[in-house]
């Protein structure tokens, strides 16, 4: 049997907002997604000083879901449904635009803080991705450990525990974290592809070292995965389906035309997005 898929992308520097500089992973030129993840934002961890957290005004989405994951810090989410929504350590915000949803995501206060987080996006299947839009806030998610690794199920099923999280395309979505050395095997679903992300420390993943600003893609028909730390290190480990329709992203917009892209640009830049 051919050796699983393994390949390495570097992850590019972009800003958002007023200035925050953040690693962006997905989508790259070479690997456009990870099952129906379609987006995958790394913001610090960082310190800013008064007046300089974050501040991402008004914008539209179509055809996804936004998955925030708040590991130090903490946000303040607005959107057009009406929800006000701080987001802290440990949390996870879900907004679901299908049809159109307009969302803003600031610094809580004006005072000197700290940010670490992942940002992901979920591209919609069809069927789902006109559906009304909706928000979600987890403040609790289930943990499990093994071999001195703590596992956070942010998306999915693992090892026996299941994510309140609602989707709708098969994914996992694992945060990993450990205080010091530790090694182990984690069991694998042959038919999901899987990428991991260092979010702080060193790893060894299936053999491969893995430093933050790097996605590792491990591809798919793995049904086991080898992690090793030697030191204190955080993993996010995504997985899912290999998602089986072509789309298009730009901007905000997750889409399958170029005319859903053009229609929904000029209706948000002409002031009525969410009319219809």
């Amino acid at each position: 049997m051919r050796a699983p898929l393994v390949e390495r992308i570097a992850a590019r520097q972009s800003v958002i907002g007023e200035g925050l500089m953040i690693r962006r992973a997905l989508p790259s030129p070479g690997r456009r997604m990870i099952g129906a993840w379609c987006f995958l934002d790394h913001a610090g961890p960082m310190h800013y000083g008064p007046n300089e957290g974050l501040q991402v005004g008004p914008h539209p989405h179509i055809g996804l879901q936004t998955f925030t994951w708040m590991i130090e810090g903490q946000v303040m989410h607005r959107d057009s449904l009406g929800y006000e929504q701080i987001i802290r350590p440990q949390q996870v915000n879900l907004m679901t635009a299908g049809r159109g949803i307009v969302h803003a995501e600031d610094a809580v206060d004006n005072q000197p803080g700290t940010l670490h987080a992942a940002q992901l996006w979920i591209a919609l299947p069809d069927a789902e991705r006109h559906r009304e839009p909706a928000f979600d806030h987890y403040p609790e998610l289930p943990t499990v450990t093994l071999d001195n690794f703590c596992f956070t199920v942010l998306a999915g099923d693992y090892m026996g525990k299941t994510s309140p999280v609602k989707l709708y395309s098969p994914l996992l979505g694992l945060d990993i974290t450990t205080s010091g050395a530790a090694n182990t095997h984690l069991s694998l679903q042959p038919e999901f592809e899987y990428g991991a992300l260092v979010l702080r420390g060193q790893a060894c993943i299936a053999g491969e070292p893995l430093s933050p600003c790097t996605l590792l893609y491990l591809g798919s028909q793995r049904d086991q995965l080898s992690l090793t730390c030697d030191a204190e290190c955080q993993i996010l480990l995504l997985g899912g389906e290999p998602f089986q329709e072509d789309i298009l992203v730009w901007w905000n917009f997750v889409a399958r035309t170029q005319a859903e892209i053009e229609l929904a640009t000029t209706q948000w830049n002409q002031g009525h997005f969410l009319v219809r």
